[in-house]
């Protein structure tokens, strides 16, 4: 089969409004993605998982060279997580190869993970200035060796979360580095947070890739709109006030986070 007949029209269409979104919002594109090819395109759960960890990786390298460039990633941070989130990852895969995935067990498994990932989200969205503020406040407080140690650990979380529900590396993980790292500019950690998605991602994804979890025709086609939709979502920048944008997605996230579960 040639590239250009396995591309599925509303697969493009999907990732050129998720990467709109993205490149707009912010938002990871896990949040949105994921739950987009469970509920209305009735993917397996385990192969939406799969490709859109892959997806991810791709669309974050991208966003990696770019962040890279302009020194914006704060490459001893990134080392902290993936130092945590690299064997969470190994691990997670491995269980879920143990536990036989595919399997029904495995299935519900990563349902119930995507829904309570996907309701920690939207808080993380909808109060992000809050925890920026709150943050700021609470600033050396902790010492720089615990700092290190809870960036460890907050990748491990990550790792296990992403692993399992492809949810978390975006939304999650930054309003946590916002918490551990509040003198450090939003762009280095938002620089720092794609920056450590990119391996997780990728090794996350070729895992599900070995147990079988992924589908290359679906992928091709989310890669050909969400490429153009991040270029698009990133010129309307401040289109939509951030308030209203910020509730919005967070309603989103709650509703489809109930639905999954």
């Amino acid at each position: 089969m040639h590239l250009t007949e396995s591309i599925n029209l509303l697969y493009v269409l999907s990732g050129l409004g998720v990467g709109f979104l993205v490149g707009m919002t912010g938002v990871g594109g896990g949040s949105l993605m994921t739950p987009l090819l469970i509920l209305l395109f009735k993917v397996h759960p385990q192969s939406a998982v799969g490709t859109d960890l892959l997806y991810a990786a791709l669309t974050k390298t991208v966003g990696t060279l770019v962040h890279g460039r302009s020194q914006s990633v704060e490459w001893c941070v990134v080392g902290r997580l993936a130092l945590g989130s690299i064997p969470a990852t190994l691990l997670t895969i491995a269980a879920l190869h143990w536990a036989g995935s595919p399997s029904a067990q495995v299935t519900h498994v990563i349902s119930v993970a995507l829904g309570i990932a996907l309701l920690i989200t939207a808080p993380s969205v909808l109060f992000r200035h809050r925890l920026q503020m709150l943050s700021r406040q609470k600033a050396g407080s902790v010492s720089p060796a615990m700092t290190g140690q809870l960036t460890t650990l907050l990748g491990a979380v990550l790792g296990v979360m992403v692993t399992l529900s492809s949810v978390g590396a975006g939304a999650i993980g930054m309003a946590a580095l916002i918490f551990l790292y509040p003198t450090l500019e939003i762009r280095r950690l938002v620089g720092s947070d794609i920056a450590h998605a990119v391996p997780l991602t990728a090794i996350a994804g070729m895992g599900h890739w070995w147990i079988g979890d992924i589908d290359i025709p679906l992928l091709t086609s989310l890669l050909c709109g969400s490429i153009p939709g991040i270029i698009l979502g990133s010129l309307c920048i401040g289109l939509v006030p951030d308030r209203v944008q910020r509730i919005i997605l967070a309603a989103i996230l709650v509703t489809v986070g109930l639905k999954v579960i």
